[in-house]
């Protein structure tokens, strides 16, 4: 098996290394990542001038950095190794759960995989006061990979790891519950003025999410899709709207 490796956080990020010592277990790996942090990048790509893409070994992995975006990383990264079978986004130092897909890199990495036909990982695991412990996270990765690899049927997935050891796996699907998006003024050292823009959940995590389960402990494991459509109101708007 071919294991594409990338991420928004960099090529010199902690969990991305993590990611792929475990990942060697199951498979080649390869290395495609940013050469800057890209958080939050979303699926943007780079279109308005050229990509470069060097090598950069890591720990003894084959890796390159591309000075772009999360999308652009996999998609070069398919480009120059052929017959990919999967790509692993991650694992990224931030949870990306709920309304956080919309807008997360590393998601993004993964859905890039799904629409160059190839399937797609996304992987996270929570800030706090540290980086993630992934030395403690590592047996539950090894276990959601064993797990992923194995299932064509799931060719997109989005998984959160806890901010603790963790106590086992849980299907689960996206909390869409409101969040509030926050505008926060600010001062450079200059005394000109700038802004932050942060996120709050205003809303208790529903039970069977994405954010529920990491609450709790769990390792949460959330199947997606591309297709975006709402299929009851699309019954719906034809129904009340008939188009000859």
């Amino acid at each position: 098996m071919r294991i594409l490796i990338a991420n928004d956080d960099g090529i010199y990020s902690p969990g991305i290394a993590a990611l792929a010592e475990v990942a060697a277990k199951f498979g080649d790996v390869r290395v495609v990542a940013p050469d800057v942090e890209m958080s939050s990048a979303g699926h943007s790509i780079t279109a308005s001038r050229p990509l470069s893409y060097k090598r950069t070994p890591i720990q003894g992995f084959e890796a390159y950095r591309v000075n772009g975006t999360p999308a652009d990383c996999v998609a070069l990264g398919a480009y120059h190794w052929d017959k990919v079978d999967i790509v692993l986004s991650g694992i990224n130092l931030g949870s990306n759960l709920g309304n956080a897909m919309w807008h997360s890199g590393t998601l993004a990495a993964a859905k890039q995989a799904v629409l160059l036909g190839l399937r797609g990982i996304a992987l996270s695991a929570p800030i706090t006061d540290s980086e993630p412990n992934f030395a403690l996270l590592k047996p539950a990765l090894e276990e959601v990979l064993d797990l992923l690899l194995s299932d064509p049927a799931l060719p997109l997935v989005n998984v959160n790891f806890p901010d603790r050891e963790p106590q086992g796996l849980r299907w689960t699907r996206q909390s869409v519950r409101q969040y509030n998006g926050q505008v926060m003024p600010s001062q450079d050292p200059m005394g000109r003025q700038h802004y932050w823009f942060t996120v709050v959940p205003l809303e208790a995590a529903e039970p069977g999410t994405d954010r529920w389960a990491v609450e709790q402990g769990y390792v949460s494991i959330t199947p997606l899709r591309l297709d975006l459509t709402h299929e009851q109101e699309l019954a719906q708007a034809k129904s009340r709207h008939p188009f000859d």
